[in-house]
């Protein structure tokens, strides 16, 4: 009968139009399984142990650092082949100092409990500006047109550069939420970050907030005369000549890595 070879027809389009999708959406990236990653040390450099580094950047062959504590907060512009200090300014003692980025000619710094944070000229460190803040102050960095921060929390807040303003935030993840996010670097269109009082860092899809690999960094210094405030916390990248480095509070090394892939 006509109606029965209708029928088959119609149930053959609906078959083949079902595969047809199901092979579109396969083709759809998602992140897999985050990747695992260990490290070799490539180069070592001296570090001021007095540093409690909550900020890092390299540009322009200088390291810029932030550092924290009430009454040793401060802004310094780093030679990194001799760890000397070439430029410097102090924050209030009332002011515990947090993360820092560089967006275009300004330095951007943080604060940890007054909701207040600084813009700089990046040259002279001319403080030019002074904004505010609801949540506390950790790390900051930058994709080009955004400012990200963290506060401590799995939330990762994206403020537009002149205003402050949040424009958007995710939820950072790997099966579970991923909370203490600390001191923040954006490498290849990745957010590196510092998971407070932990010797590893996540990397992560700013567009998702999925961990898509978590680096290692077990053991890469000595422990011995470190107290549990002496940890892990410092990104920052060459973008020139490719160079990941990694520091800690109160740390005398920063330390040129390279990534190996052990998963």
């Amino acid at each position: 009968m006509k109606w029965q070879h209708w029928t088959i027809i119609l149930i053959t389009l609906v078959i083949t139009a079902s595969l047809i999708m199901l092979g579109l959406l396969s083709n759809i990236p998602v992140d897999s399984d985050p990747l695992h990653y260990t490290y070799n040390i490539v180069n070592v450099y001296p570090h001021d142990e007095s540093a409690f580094t909550q900020g890092l950047v390299f540009e322009n062959s200088f390291l810029y650092e932030g550092t924290g504590l009430y009454g040793q907060s401060t802004l310094r512009r780093v030679e990194l082949e001799t760890g000397n200090i070439i430029k410097f300014h102090s924050l209030p003692d009332h002011l515990f100092g947090e993360g820092i980025t560089i967006f275009e000619d300004k330095i951007i710094q943080l604060t940890w409990k007054a909701g207040k944070g600084f813009v700089y000229d990046r040259n002279s460190f001319e403080l030019l500006q002074e904004f505010n803040y609801s949540t506390e102050g950790w790390g900051i960095t930058h994709n080009g047109t955004a400012l990200i921060m963290s506060d401590g929390t799995a939330t990762l807040y994206f403020l537009d550069p002149e205003t402050f303003q949040t424009i958007s935030q995710v939820e950072v993840y790997d099966e579970e939420p991923v909370r203490l996010l600390n001191e923040l670097e954006y490498i290849d269109g990745r957010i590196y970050a510092n998971i407070w009082t932990e010797d590893k860092i996540a990397i992560i899809n700013p567009q998702t907030g999925q961990v898509t690999a978590w680096i290692d960094l077990t053991g890469i210094t000595d422990s011995e005369n470190q107290n549990t405030n002496n940890v892990l916390n410092g990104i920052a990248y060459d973008q020139n000549e490719d160079r990941l480095f990694v520091t800690g509070k109160m740390w005398s090394k920063l330390i040129e890595i390279e990534l190996v892939l052990i998963k």
